[in-house]
């Protein structure tokens, strides 16, 4: 399978069993312990991150990119925050969802600015780019292609995460036990850190920032590169 079925399954996946899979996940309604391991994970990513921009004290006004926004779990408290937030996400639904929750906050604000786009189709130009969770459905030789693309798009940083090839992860990938079967998921890739680092550098950035989230199932490794 190449890597424009990849990209084809995660877009038929999230406008199907995969989107009301992740509305519970992102949700705060009951789910399975590996739900809500995944659940609790992602938010710990995002509240790290969140706290990265607060120790900066420059978040209103500033323009930022969310890059497969998901259901708007980032872009809501930005734009809360008073940044200028334009969100993206290949899933029609998911961006039906976070419309949704954003008007239930700001009513019929245009900020966040929703949009249902792929990577490659952002254009633009943003002090911040933020790409959260997305790697892991797609090879290193796409991944290497979706950073350049955002790296073009990013006036002073680009912060993403992946989850890390390590000997640990990968053997709980390889028994099955990293995510749900075959019917229930895209799937999945991990990268190491060194080659994300790589691609970063390749592009004229340095690292400034390093977070690490780890809860049962969950994996994220999030880098923080700032424009040399």
């Amino acid at each position: 399978m190449n890597t424009v079925d990849d990209k084809a399954i995660v877009k038929e996946y999230f406008n199907n069993t995969g989107f009301d899979r992740w509305q519970r996940i992102y949700g705060d309604g009951e789910v399975n312990k590996v739900q809500l391991a995944v659940r609790i994970g992602h938010q710990q990513t995002v509240d790290t991150l969140l706290e990265w921009f607060e120790a900066d004290g420059n978040l209103e006004g500033l323009s930022i990119c969310d890059a497969g926004c998901g259901v708007g779990s980032l872009s809501i408290p930005l734009a809360t925050a008073k940044a200028i937030v334009d969100a993206s996400d290949i899933s029609e639904k998911m961006v039906g969802e976070a419309k949704e929750r954003a008007t239930e906050i700001f009513g019929n604000n245009d900020n966040p600015n929703f949009s249902v786009q792929d990577l490659e189709s952002l254009s633009g130009s943003y002090n911040t780019v933020v790409c959260l969770d997305v790697l892991i459905h797609y090879p290193q030789s796409k991944a290497a292609e979706m950073i350049s693309h955002l790296a073009a798009l990013a006036q002073s940083r680009l912060i993403i995460s992946f989850a890390p090839k390590t000997p640990c992860l990968s053997l709980l990938k390889k028994v099955g036990s990293f995510f749900p079967g075959a019917s229930k998921a895209t799937r999945s890739y991990l990268h190491t850190e060194a080659d994300i680092i790589a691609i970063l550098e390749s592009q004229g950035f340095e690292i400034k920032r390093k977070a690490f989230t780890k809860k049962s199932v969950y994996y994220s490794q999030m880098l923080e590169a700032v424009k040399l």
